[in-house]
């Protein structure tokens, strides 16, 4: 597969991270509802404070990731654009990356197998923090009322 190709398909997994943190919004804002809700009602207490709280943080943690991914989402897409002179722009990306203290300096030329792998495992990671806030959502939603219950 060519570079260009590799760096379009790359670029456009990247935005799929875009509908990750969508969702990651969602599930952050239900957590804040969920713990304000609780906290008026004095309800539950020490579980809806551990969930709300746990999702918020989760949120935030996927957001960081959110936010990264995005940034090398338009990256990988203009160079993609610009592939024909990717030699030219790979040594400007890497000078402006270790000016803007973005990418430490021995990091700058790379092969661009390993920059599209280090994109990817940012996507991942994001996913699985947004996996998590997930599986928590769903694991207070069915332990909900035995935690009611058990007092």
């Amino acid at each position: 597969m060519s570079i260009d190709m590799q760096l379009q398909v790359t670029a456009s997994l990247l935005r799929r991270g875009d509908m990750l943190d969508r969702l990651s919004n969602g599930l952050t804002l239900l957590g804040a509802l969920f713990g304000l809700s609780q906290s008026l009602l004095d309800g539950q207490g020490f579980w809806s404070a551990t969930c709300s709280g746990g999702l918020l943080l989760l949120g935030l943690g996927q957001k960081y990731w959110a936010l990264r991914v995005a940034f090398d989402a338009d990256l990988f897409q203009r160079l993609a654009e610009r592939a024909e002179n990717l030699p030219e722009h790979t040594l400007s990306l890497d000078q402006a990356l270790t000016t803007l203290n973005l990418q430490p300096a021995e990091h700058g030329g790379r092969p661009w197998s390993e920059r599209i792998t280090g994109a990817l495992k940012l996507l991942r990671n994001q996913a699985l923090l947004v996996a998590a806030q997930v599986l928590l959502t769903l694991f207070f939603i069915l332990a909900d009322p035995w935690l009611n219950f058990a007092g």
